[in-house]
């Protein structure tokens, strides 16, 4: 009997102890995963260009919404990742402004959208460690900066096309070695040059006015 009420109460001691052990293991985990980390802000559109985007509600949606990501918790960006996830397809698979329709811009895109999607598996992942999480939201928004940083890049070109006003052919650029935008961009202001010169030496058009006839 003594042996037997030894191995019972040694059987007690040892569950009250797992079970104390897994309590003071939640409740540490869980003050780790609920630390707010403050993260680096992604790269903004120039002013200059917001015009140029305000109609695009899927980009300005998702640079929105990434704003919570800026100062959260690993709990709070967790919570958060699924929305982030499918306004990152929205924009995807949004209709994009032609001038960025082209495939290195295309290509940040689908960028941002893996890393969002790595961030959202994270929510499936029980025993998910707050550095993981970290890691991942600011890899997203680096991929999102990339996407600003493109759009910068693109309008700021268009802009300095725009504004040129030399001869093109004098100076010689090979025009296979120019992108669709710039072809444009200068296929436009050859064609204007040409009607300014026509204008120049033919002069403006004469307006013919009816011959009126005599009465005899």
């Amino acid at each position: 009997m003594k042996n037997i009420a030894y191995i019972l109460f040694c059987f007690i001691l040892f569950s009250c102890g797992n079970k104390q052990q897994k309590t003071t293991e939640k409740t540490q985990t869980k003050p780790v995963l609920g630390i707010v980390k403050e993260h680096k802000s992604a790269e903004s559109i120039q002013p200059i260009f917001l015009k140029e985007v305000e109609t695009w509600k899927e980009l300005n949606a998702v640079n929105s919404f990434l704003k919570k990501f800026k100062k959260v918790s690993s709990n709070e960006a967790l919570s958060n990742a699924l929305e982030l996830r499918d306004l990152v397809i929205s924009l995807r698979d949004s209709v994009k402004p032609r001038i960025f329709d082209i495939p290195s811009f295309n290509a940040r895109i689908n960028i941002l959208n893996n890393e969002v999607l790595r961030l959202a598996d994270l929510t499936f992942i029980p025993a998910i460690k707050t550095e993981e999480v970290n890691n991942q939201i600011d890899k997203t928004i680096t991929a999102f900066s990339a996407v600003n940083t493109k759009i910068n890049t693109i309008l700021s070109k268009k802009r300095f096309e725009d504004a040129i006003d030399i001869n093109l052919d004098f100076i010689g650029i090979d025009s296979t070695k120019i992108d669709s935008i710039s072809k444009k961009s200068i296929n436009d202001r050859k064609r204007d040059a040409a009607l300014k010169k026509r204008i120049k030496y033919e002069g403006p058009p004469v307006e013919l006015k009816p011959i009126k006839k005599k009465n005899k």
